[in-house]
């Protein structure tokens, strides 16, 4: 179990992550609809992760939101490199209902974020605008590229349940232990 805070003017975040483990989690971050989408997160991607934040929540969610896919991205970075004996690209198409989200991603070392979700406005009294920003941080502090695209949908709350599902599901492939790739690249490092 990894366990890593953050502890800033804005939020005091504590993180415990075991990247091979059976989906367990114990989510408090202040954010309801955050706390449920690392919920289902931790479920399909078999991670378990306990999180728990204190932020300036009485002038937005942004920081908070921000910062735990900061701290989270830093512990999957610390479980994952150096890359070994590890399948390194995983891809999932997750439906909800009427939506569909598609993440392909490779722990390659270097980060990149391609978002492409329409769900411009509110869920609940949750900004939208901040599942970009989560997932920013996510791929950048894990230092993975990650490609996040929406095929079909409308409502605000499958879109975004069906990406944090399509996002753990492809992780939980790309860290599949695989002992015949060794490092998994020409490079012979990532």
């Amino acid at each position: 179990m990894l366990v890593k805070t953050r502890t800033t003017k804005e939020t005091d975040i504590t993180v415990s992550l075991k990247i091979d483990g059976t989906g367990k989690s114990n989510i408090n971050s202040g954010v309801g609809f955050l706390d449920h989408m690392l919920e289902s997160f931790s479920k399909h991607s078999l991670i378990d992760l306990d999180v728990s934040c204190k932020g300036d929540t009485h002038i937005d969610d942004h920081h908070s939101v921000e910062d735990v896919g900061i701290v989270i991205g830093s512990l999957l970075a610390q479980a994952i490199y150096p890359v070994k004996n590890m399948e390194r690209f995983g891809s999932a198409n997750i439906v909800m209902d009427e939506a569909c989200v598609s993440c392909d991603l490779d722990l390659s070392n270097r980060p990149f974020l391609v978002y492409d979700l329409n769900v411009a406005g509110k869920v609940g009294q949750f900004d939208t605008e901040l599942v970009e920003e989560f997932f920013r941080a996510l791929a950048l502090n894990a230092r993975i590229s990650m490609h996040v695209i929406q095929l079909r949908g409308k409502n605000r709350h499958h879109i975004i349940e069906a990406a944090f599902k399509a996002i753990a599901v492809a992780i939980r492939r790309a860290t599949a232990f695989n002992d015949r790739v060794g490092i998994p690249s020409t490079k012979d490092v990532l």
